[in-house]
């Protein structure tokens, strides 16, 4: 549960290439200069209709407001994006959003002649059902019974039968009525994933004037061609990374995502990758081929069909959106750093990187515990074990001991090493190899120790235990396990304010809420 060394160094400036892309009031003025300059009124009408198209039907006024201010050229955008989980997935999807929307709000009280319009980038391209379609609560998970081997934000929704389970479960909590009326409007026989996702979202994040898109998109693929045509062609991002791609791999031991010859896809009823093989394309688990003049001539016809994967995904949305900053991941920021020098020859201006603050959700029952064992917070982010260990041992009569007589030993032994090194060396050894048999033999007895207290103290061992799985259940960060509903049920929408007042925009930090 560490956070990744390339991140700490990109937060501490320690990436000299990156240092331009941190977030700072110098670094968005800057990006605010460049996106003015690139980004063109065709570009600016092209994203206004889509939006207008794809955001059809809004209630809330401020989203309203949002849309129409993407006609203006000193309208910019921060963006997050995210796969379409179910039900939002872990908890985390939600607070990438938060922070996106009081990010766009800082800006605009730091840029007032500017203005700054929050919005979710939907991966609905992606194919990986498997990783998608599943949600857990405290009690349950909850599955979505579909088959895709194409883009998930096609699948149209037929068995929803796991919204029983969360009736049930969730029916008499505080917000559990409103929680399942939600999933009821969101996920409804034969409509899409991605219009589900598009509801869920809106009825969380319409009044603070979240704009939704969805990049599979005929209207946006155009604009793409000439992009898309020099990665079949030319291999741009394999060949405008590589320099990147080895600093980052001598220096972290490997990258987030490796380049491909050809960092496309072909979309149809499924998701085919795009392999040259000569002077061929070959769509991968698939018998179909290309000629050069084919796939370019299939480009210009029905730019459609070709779908960027991760490393191309950032280019597709830089090139059709006004944004300046990015909300992600630690893994998305990684993969992002890898592409700056794709970015500076291609002249598109590079967004601001921001890694997305962490929650730790935690009830007073629990912090109580902590308490009483006399454990901080910060206790569960380094070696846990080593926590236990301590507080087994702590105040030990026997351990005080044995390091009283260690102590004295290793003083013992000194004085003898002191006299050995005036007579014959191999006398010298031999007290040297007598010391070191002896001290190992304290480090033994120490283990030994501990292991019998701990079966001596089982239950205090056990408490502590769980109450490490508390705050990180199944041993993993809390945010990538639960689902949003699991704190709404108990506070509604009251929760999502809570998080977004919390929330820090200066800093990448961990927020622990307290109920």
């Amino acid at each position: 549960m560490e956070i990744p060394d390339m991140i700490k160094d990109f937060l501490n400036s320690d990436i000299s290439y990156a240092e331009d892309h941190l977030f700072s009031p110098a670094n968005i003025k800057a990006k605010i200069a460049a996106k003015s300059a690139d980004f063109t009124s065709a570009h600016r009408k092209v994203l206004y209709e889509v939006m207008r198209d794809q955001n059809a039907g809004l209630q809330d006024e401020v989203q309203r407001q949002h849309l129409d201010l993407l006609r203006e050229s000193t309208t910019f955008t921060v963006t997050t994006g995210h796969q379409l989980n179910l039900f939002t997935g872990p908890v985390f999807f939600i607070y990438k959003i938060l922070q996106t929307i009081k990010t766009a709000t800082y800006l605009k009280s730091q840029f007032s002649e500017y203005n700054f319009v929050p919005v979710f980038w939907m991966a609905t391209e992606d194919h990986d059902l498997e990783e998608i379609s599943f949600f857990n609560t405290e009690n349950q998970r909850y599955d979505l019974s579909a088959t895709s081997g194409g883009a998930v934000g096609r699948i149209v929704l037929d068995d929803v039968s796991f919204i029983d389970g969360f009736e049930q479960e969730f029916k008499d909590s505080v917000f559990g009525t409103e929680l399942i009326l939600m999933m009821k409007e969101a996920y409804t026989p034969g409509i899409t994933l991605a219009e589900a996702t598009r509801k869920l979202v809106n009825r969380l994040f319409a009044e603070y004037g979240l704009l939704i898109i969805d990049g599979d998109d005929a209207r946006l693929k155009r604009l793409m061609i000439p992009a898309f045509r020099e990665e079949l062609i030319n291999s741009e991002i394999l060949k405008n990374t590589t320099s990147k791609v080895e600093f980052l791999t001598a220096r972290y031991g490997k990258v987030q995502v490796n380049p491909r010859e050809v960092n496309l896809f072909y979309l149809t009823e499924s998701r085919n990758r795009i392999d040259k093989l000569g002077e061929e394309f070959v769509l991968a688990d698939s018998d179909r081929t290309f000629t050069q003049d084919e796939i370019i001539s299939e480009l210009k016809s029905h730019p459609e069909r070709f779908s960027p994967n991760a490393l191309m995904r950032p280019v597709y949305q830089e090139s059709v959106l006004p944004n300046i900053a990015y909300i992600g991941g630690n893994a998305e920021i990684m993969y992002w750093l890898e592409l700056t020098g794709y970015f500076q020859d291609k002249n598109i201006p590079f967004p601001v990187l921001i890694p997305r603050n962490s929650f730790l959700n935690i009830s007073s029952k629990t912090l109580s515990k902590l308490s009483r064992h006399s454990l901080e917070i910060d206790d569960f982010f380094g070696d846990y074990s080593e926590v236990i260990n301590s507080k087994i041992l702590q105040d030990n009569a026997i351990l005080k001991l044995l390091n009283e007589k260690e102590e004295e030993v290793a003083a013992a032994f000194k004085s003898i090493r002191e006299m050995a090194a005036r007579t014959e060396k191999s006398f010298g050894n031999l007290v040297a190899a007598e010391e070191t048999r002896q001290l190992k033999s304290y480090k033994r007895m120490c283990r030994r120790l501990l292991r019998a207290e701990k079966v001596k103290q089982y239950e205090r061992v056990a408490a502590l235990q769980d109450l490490f799985l508390k705050v990180h259940p199944g041993g993993k960060w809390q945010e990538r396990v639960y689902n949003f509903s699991v704190y709404y049920a108990f506070e509604g929408n009251s929760w999502l304010k809570s998080c977004l007042e919390e929330m820090d925009v200066h800093t990448s930090s961990l927020v622990v809420m307290v109920d």
